[in-house]
C-alpha cells in the first residue's frame, strides 16, 4: 500500500544508543553552549563528571591506534560500573575495561582480539562466563554508519551492508522492502553514545581539535556524543589553530571537556607521535591470561598510581617513551614523507 514499509525481516540484537533525532537536537540545544569558552580540566575530573554508571560510552580511534588510553585507566581507577560500550573497532580499550568490571554490555563490531598479537584471554573469558553479555552484532561498516546517521540527524540510514548475514540477524537493524526497487535494503539505526572520548594530536583550550593522519570515523563520532571529552597531546594557541583552519575535524562547539595528555595513548599507537609499546601489550596479554594475572596488572598500573604521569614512569619513564617516538620516526615517512619531524 502507498506510503505504507514492508518489514522483512527484523534483527534480534537489544536496541542500544538510539534516540530520537529531534531529542537529540533539543538535548544539544538544552545542555551545550555555544560560547568559546575555557573547558581545560584534569582526567579525573573529566571522568567524574561525564562518565556516569550505566552510561553508553564510545571512544575514538581504531584498534591500537589513537586510543585515548589515559581515559580508560581513570574510568578503571573510578571504578565506573555497568557501563555500555560501543565495540566498533576495539581492542585494548574494551579488553581492559571489560576485565576490570567497568562494562555489563557490549555491542560487538571487532572485538576480543588484539589482531596480529592474539586473541583477548580477559574479556573473552568474561563473555564466555557470562558475566558481559554480546547485545548484538555489526559490521564495522554497519557502525560506522550507526554513527552517520546520528551525525546527520537522521533515525536511520539505509544500506546494502550485511544483507543476507546472520550479522545482520544478531544486530538490532532491519530489512524493508525498498519502496523505489521493491527489493530488500537494510536500514542501520542511529546511535547517538552518552559519552565519547577521543585522543587528537593538538586542540586549544576551546575544544578545536586537529588529529593528523586517518579519522576512522572520529568526525562522524564526535557529533553523535551527547558529552565529548578530548584528550590531547598537547593544548596550543588558539592562533595556532587559526593559521591551519582545515585541519580542525572536530570543532570547539561539539566538546564538553579539554584534558591536556601527552602519551595519552600508551601503550597504543600515536600515529607520526610515537609506536605502540609490544613489550607492555605483550606484558598484559601473559597476565590476562589468568583473573589473578588482570589483578596484578590493574593493581600495578591502575590503582596503584594516582596519576597518568606515574603509570608512565612504571612503564620505564622518559627512555621507553623515547624509545617509542624513535620508532615511529623511523616509521612515519614511510607513509607520510611530510611526517618527519
Amino acid at each position: 500500500m502507498e506510503g505504507s514499509i514492508e518489514i522483512l525481516e527484523r534483527g534480534e540484537g537489544e536496541l542500544l544508543g538510539w534516540m530520537d533525532p529531534d531529542e537529540f537536537r533539543r538535548w544539544v540545544r538544552e545542555n551545550k553552549p555555544r560560547e568559546m569558552v575555557d573547558k581545560t580540566m584534569d582526567l579525573k575530573e573529566a571522568v567524574k563528571k561525564f562518565v556516569r554508571d550505566g552510561d553508553y560510552i564510545a571512544f575514538g580511534g581504531f584498534g591500537h591506534v589513537r586510543v585515548s588510553m589515559a581515559a580508560i585507566y581513570e574510568i578503571i581507577r573510578q571504578r565506573k560500573r555497568n557501563l555500555i560500550m560501543a565495540g566498533k573497532t576495539a581492542v585494548h580499550d574494551v579488553d581492559l575495561l571489560v576485565a576490570a568490571g567497568c562494562v555489563s554490555k557490549v555491542e560487538v563490531a571487532y572485538c576480543f582480539g588484539h589482531e596480529l598479537r592474539g586473541l583477548s584471554p580477559a574479556s573473552r573469558r568474561m563473555v564466555e562466563e557470562g558475566k558481559v553479555e554480546v547485545a548484538s552484532e555489526w559490521s564495522n561498516w554497519g557502525f560506522q554508519l550507526r554513527f552517520a546517521a546520528a551525525a546527520q540527524g537522521i533515525p536511520w540510514i539505509p544500506t546494502r551492508v550485511m544483507l543476507g548475514t546472520d550479522t545482520m540477524r544478531k544486530s538490532s537493524g532491519m530489512v524493508i522492502k525498498c519502496p523505489y526497487t521493491g527489493k530488500p535494503i537494510g536500514l542501520i539505526p542511529a546511535c547517538f553514545p552518552d559519552v565519547v572520548f577521543i585522543h587528537v594530536h593538538r586542540c586549544d583550550i576551546y575544544g578545536n581539535a586537529q588529529i593528523d593522519g586517518i579519522l576512522i570515523e572520529d568526525f562522524e563520532l564526535a557529533r553523535a556524543a551527547k558529552r565529548l571529552v578530548i584528550t590531547t597531546e598537547e593544548i596550543i594557541p588558539h592562533e595556532r589553530i587559526r593559521q591551519e583552519p582545515h585541519k580542525t575535524v572536530i570543532p570547539y562547539l561539539l566538546v564538553d571537556a579539554v584534558v591536556e595528555v601527552p602519551w595519552g595513548s600508551h601503550p597504543c599507537n600515536m600515529p607520526y607521535l610515537y609506536y605502540f609499546d609490544e613489550e607492555h601489550i605483550a606484558e598484559w596479554l601473559r597476565l590476562s591470561r589468568t583473573p589473578e594475572g588482570v589483578e596484578e596488572y590493574l593493581n600495578k598500573y591502575v590503582y596503584g598510581v594516582e596519576t597518568f604521569e606515574e603509570y608512565l614512569e612504571l612503564i620505564g619513564g622518559v627512555r621507553k617513551l623515547e624509545y617509542l617516538r624513535r620508532l615511529e620516526q623511523l616509521r612515519a615517512p614511510l607513509i607520510a614523507p611530510w611526517a618527519r619531524r
